[in-house]
């Protein structure tokens, strides 16, 4: 997905796109029924070690179900990232000028020009911060979700190593 969305920006100026968009959206839909499969096979593992009295394994179930919970938590940042980073930072994004006033071509009255006050520029800089830590916010809560999720794998690995043994 990473990689599909890398394309996609890097082939996706504004004004071009419906092709890189459509490309995107297939790679998302694909990645997206990728992680339906795994994500039903890792219920029908938790379920196993829930009601099969051949595997009772509570202590691996809640594993498995924190496993899923911090993998939903970090798609749904790293969707977040995505669409924070498609945005851009308030200060930087293109202007579209359709709603301009055309008095002879190449010549025209731009809307988007007006006075820059000191309230503007405050009001721009808080949107730069709001948009900084926001994206900040979403990396950091990947970081967390990769962690948290490494921790109960290798709970998992301790777990298959002391199977192995017996």
């Amino acid at each position: 997905m990473k990689r599909g969305f890398g394309e996609y920006m890097e082939s996706s100026p504004p004004s071009s796109g419906v092709d890189a968009e459509l490309a995107y959206q297939q790679v998302c839909s694909e990645v997206t029924l990728e992680f339906n499969e795994c994500s039903k096979q890792v219920l029908r593992i938790e379920s196993l070690f829930l009601n099969d009295p051949d595997f009772s394994r509570i202590d691996l179930a809640h594993l498995l179900r924190a496993v899923q919970t911090h993998e939903k938590q970090k798609l749904n940042l790293t969707v977040t990232i995505q669409v924070l980073k498609k945005a851009g930072r308030p200060s930087e994004r293109l202007v579209s000028h359709e709603n301009c006033r055309f008095n002879r071509p190449m010549e025209h009255e731009c809307v988007h020009l007006h006075e820059i006050t000191e309230a503007a520029g405050t009001e721009e800089a808080e949107a730069n911060a709001q948009y900084d830590n926001d994206l900040k916010e979403a990396i950091r809560g990947v970081q967390d979700a990769v962690t948290a999720i490494n921790e109960h794998l290798e709970e998992v690995r301790y777990e298959i190593a002391a199977l192995e043994t017996e």
